[in-house]
C-alpha cells in the first residue's frame, strides 16, 4: 500500500488464509450445530399419525406432520412443537432440518441447554471463539431448531441470554422451529409472547398436558408396544454371526428367568434398536398377566409427570406419585440416561433409585450408555452383583447395523 494508505504499515491476511480461517470457524460453528445421530430423523422414518391410538392424538400428529413438510419446503415464521416426551417433536424437528440439508439450505439444530453451554464456554481461556461471534452466527441462521426449549437451568444468565437470541430473530423474523415439554404458560412471559405470536409463530400441541397416573405412565397398549412379548423377540438374522445369535438366545433367556421369578435389578445395555426394550415390555406384560402390579416407564416421561404435579391444577401431588413410583413391586425404567441432566432431574432419580436399593425391590433398566458414563451414584449401585445382573446386547439396530462389542461392566 502507498504511505497514505490507511492501511499502510498493517498485516493483512491474503485471500488463502482469510479463506482458510473461514473455512475453520465454519467447521467449529458446524460441530456446534450439526445433527449427529439425529441425522437418521427424516420424514420417510416417521409415521405419519404418530404412536398413539387415540383418534384425536393421531389427527393432531397428522396436522403437525403436514405443517412440518411444508415448513421444510418453504421456511417461513416460526414453528413451536409442544408435548409430552416421545411425541414425536424432537422427530419432526429434525425431519425438517434433515430435509432442508437435503436441498442445500444452511440450517442450525441445537439442543437449548447445549446452546447455553457452548456460549458459557466462549468466557474461558481456551475457547477458540468468541462469545459475540457464536451468538451472532446463532442469531443469525438462516433456519435455526431449538430443542427443549424450557429443560435448560434458569439461571438469570442463562434467562437472558436465551431471551435476547430469540427476541432478535423475532424482531428480523427469522424462521425457527422450537421444541418444548413444558407447557407455554409455564414459560416466561417474554418468551411466551413471543411463541404464541399469531403474526409469526404456529404451535402445535401433539399430546396436550394430562394429569399424572400409574396408569397412564405404565401404559404397554401404545402401538409401538403391542407386540414386544417373548414369543416375538428375534434371536436369529441370516445377517448375524454366531456370537451375536447367541447373545441374543442369552438376553431372551435372562429376560424370561427374571419374569417367571423377579429378584434383584436387571440391566440391559446395547444400542438403540437391539431389543433392550423389547424384553424389557414382555417381562412387563408377563408379571401383569400374573396379576402383579407393574410400572413400565420411559425415564424422560416419568420426570416430565414428576414435575407436572406442581401445576396448580394438578389433582395428584408430587409424594403421592413419587411414593407409588418407588414403592411398586417391579419397576421398569426404560432409556435411563436420556433424560435431561438438570440438578433437580438429577437428584430425584437418585432418591428413587436409591430407594429401590435399599430395600432391594425388583427392577429392570434399558439404557444405550455405557454405566461409567451415567450418574455415578446410578452406576456404583447398578454394577453391585450382590443385587445386580448387567447384561449388554450386541446385536445391531434392527433398522440395520453391525454389532457391537460388549462393554467392558458387561457381565453376560
Amino acid at each position: 500500500m502507498p504511505p497514505d494508505h490507511p492501511a499502510f504499515g498493517q498485516l493483512v491476511p491474503c485471500p488463502c488464509k482469510e479463506q482458510e480461517r473461514t473455512e475453520r470457524r465454519l467447521s467449529r460453528f458446524q460441530r456446534l450445530g450439526h445433527l449427529g445421530g439425529l441425522r437418521r430423523l427424516t420424514f420417510e422414518t416417521l409415521l405419519p399419525e404418530g404412536l398413539y391410538d387415540d383418534p384425536e392424538l393421531r389427527q393432531r400428529f397428522r396436522l403437525a406432520y403436514r405443517v412440518a413438510q411444508e415448513f421444510a419446503a418453504a421456511p417461513e415464521g416460526w414453528l413451536v412443537f409442544s408435548g409430552v416426551s416421545g411425541c414425536g417433536k424432537t422427530h419432526l424437528a429434525a425431519a425438517i432440518a434433515n430435509r432442508l440439508l437435503e436441498a442445500g439450505a444452511s440450517v442450525w439444530f441445537v439442543v437449548v441447554p447445549d446452546l447455553l453451554d457452548h456460549l458459557r464456554a466462549t468466557f474461558g481461556p481456551q475457547s477458540k471463539i468468541a462469545y459475540d461471534e457464536l451468538f451472532e452466527t446463532v442469531r443469525a441462521a438462516p433456519v435455526l431448531v431449538l430443542d427443549d426449549l424450557g429443560t435448560q437451568s434458569n439461571t438469570p444468565w442463562a434467562q437472558e441470554k436465551l431471551f435476547q437470541l430469540i427476541n432478535a430473530r423475532y424482531n428480523d423474523r427469522r424462521p425457527t422451529v422450537f421444541t418444548t415439554n413444558v407447557p407455554l404458560m409455564h414459560l416466561g412471559e417474554r418468551l411466551r409472547m413471543r411463541l404464541t405470536d399469531p403474526s409469526l409463530s404456529r404451535v402445535l400441541v401433539l399430546v396436550p398436558p394430562t394429569a399424572p397416573s400409574l396408569e397412564r405412565l405404565g401404559n404397554l397398549d401404545l402401538a409401538g408396544l403391542r407386540e414386544m412379548t417373548f414369543d416375538t423377540f428375534k434371536v436369529r438374522d441370516p445377517g448375524w454371526d454366531a456370537e451375536t445369535q447367541a447373545n441374543l438366545r442369552n438376553a431372551l433367556q435372562l429376560a424370561r428367568a427374571f419374569a417367571d421369578h423377579p429378584d434383584g435389578w436387571l440391566v440391559f445395555q446395547g444400542r438403540f434398536g437391539c431389543g433392550k426394550t423389547h424384553l424389557a415390555v414382555a417381562i412387563a406384560r408377563q408379571r401383569r398377566a400374573a396379576g402383579e402390579k407393574v410400572f413400565f416407564v420411559v425415564v424422560p416421561d416419568l420426570l416430565d409427570y414428576l414435575r407436572a404435579t406442581f401445576a396448580p391444577d394438578s389433582p395428584v401431588t408430587f409424594d403421592a406419585l413419587f411414593e407409588d413410583v418407588r414403592t411398586v413391586p417391579l419397576l421398569i425404567l426404560d432409556d435411563l440416561g436420556t433424560q435431561s441432566s438438570t440438578p433437580w432431574a438429577q437428584e430425584k432419580l437418585y432418591q428413587l433409585v436409591n430407594y429401590r436399593y435399599n430395600a432391594a425391590l425388583p427392577t429392570v433398566f434399558t439404557t444405550s450408555h455405557a454405566l461409567e458414563d451415567l450418574d455415578g451414584r446410578l452406576a456404583s449401585r447398578m454394577i453391585d452383583q450382590r443385587l445386580s445382573k448387567v447384561f449388554n446386547i450386541i446385536a445391531p439396530d434392527y433398522r440395520g447395523g453391525r454389532p457391537v462389542a460388549p462393554s467392558r461392566r458387561s457381565r453376560g
